[in-house]
């Protein structure tokens, strides 16, 4: 008689895989980026500048949108629905804030004469910061379909997979706000 073993395999979502590309491919944007910022900083038209506070708060406020997106899915997990959906609800608030205060960052930057025309250094700022915006509205966009769907009495689908897979982008987009910010405060 012959015994027959039964190896498990590990394997990854097929969401989670495309989502991890896809950060691959983030990160090697915001790379390239930052990159050809370094460079571009030798040149002698370059000019330095401060950040806006707003930008500061902002780093508070994502932080704290990450913290509540993690208890988040641990609620979810552990079925408890309604602090599920007070969560989410809260990181979808706290993501908006957050695209509110860079957006009065920006403004700041716009009414010092800081625009795009004005210097390389600016245009450089407005792209990365911009692009990551960019990424963030995206965040927010699917941050209000998990809120939505949260408090839907439509579908009973217990799946933590979509949880995870915002949970695993809103943190990436938190770290990387947080590594442009180093950049952009150690490197002007």
């Amino acid at each position: 008689m012959s015994s027959v073993a039964i190896k498990k395999t590990n394997k990854i979502h097929p969401h989670k895989f495309t989502l991890w590309v896809g950060i691959g491919s983030i990160v090697m944007m915001f790379a390239g980026l930052t990159s050809a910022y370094i460079v571009k900083r030798n040149q002698a038209n370059w000019v330095s500048y401060e950040l806006p506070v707003a930008f500061y708060y902002s780093t508070m406020v994502i932080m704290l949108s990450s913290l509540t997106l993690h208890l988040s899915v641990k609620a979810f997990k552990n079925r408890t629905i309604a602090t599920y959906r007070t969560l989410m609800a809260t990181t979808l608030l706290l993501g908006v804030l957050f695209i509110g205060l860079q957006i009065i960052g920006f403004n700041n930057f716009w009414n010092e004469g800081m625009t795009l025309q004005a210097s390389v250094s600016y245009s450089f700022l407005y792209v990365i910061v911009g692009l990551h915006a960019i990424h963030v509205i995206g965040g927010v966009i699917a941050l209000i379909v998990m809120s939505i769907k949260s408090f839907s009495n439509k579908s009973e689908n217990y799946s933590v997979v979509p949880v995870e897979l915002i949970s695993t982008y809103w943190h990436f987009v938190d770290l990387l706000w947080l590594y442009l910010l180093v950049f952009l405060i150690m490197i002007k």
